[in-house]
């Protein structure tokens, strides 16, 4: 199997599209939202929570969630753009969430990592399932003849 056939192939059923619109809104918000409240959400914290560069990291990150969110909502290229925001969350966990168990305990930080671990495994999801017959990605496929 080739890379563009692995991107494109789902055999996931039309209803992935809810999980799909459900990650992507979450990313393409939070990235949205790095700009429009940069002392809160966007340099400022990462500033605060002790990213490397934050004025050029959290713009970066910004852009990344935009984009890959923008990807995921349309169905294009499904597989590919849910590996940087993998990564994206996989660091959100490690700096945010992970270093609150031992100043909220347990509880405290499972409530606050509910939507980060929700993202994550819906990554993992579309990772393995792919986009779904209501994609950009479906449309890509059977254009080829197949």
């Amino acid at each position: 199997m080739t890379l563009r056939e692995w991107l494109l192939r789902s055999k996931a059923p039309a209803a992935v599209v809810l999980i799909r619109v459900m990650v992507s809104w979450v990313f393409l918000s939070e990235g949205i939202q790095k700009f429009l409240f940069p002392a809160a959400l966007g340099v400022g914290r990462f500033e605060k929570i002790g990213i490397f560069a934050p004025t050029f990291s959290a713009p970066f990150v910004g852009v990344v969630e935009i984009v890959c969110g923008s990807l995921l909502l349309v169905g294009l290229l499904t597989r590919l753009a849910s590996i940087p925001l993998l990564i994206d969350i996989s660091v959100a966990i490690a700096t945010t969430k992970i270093p609150m168990l031992a100043k909220s305990g347990f509880w405290g930080a499972m409530h606050e990592a509910r939507t980060d671990f929700c993202m994550f495994l819906g990554l993992i999801f579309l990772v393995i399932v792919g986009s779904g017959p209501c994609s950009a990605d479906s449309r890509l496929k059977h254009g080829d003849g197949d």
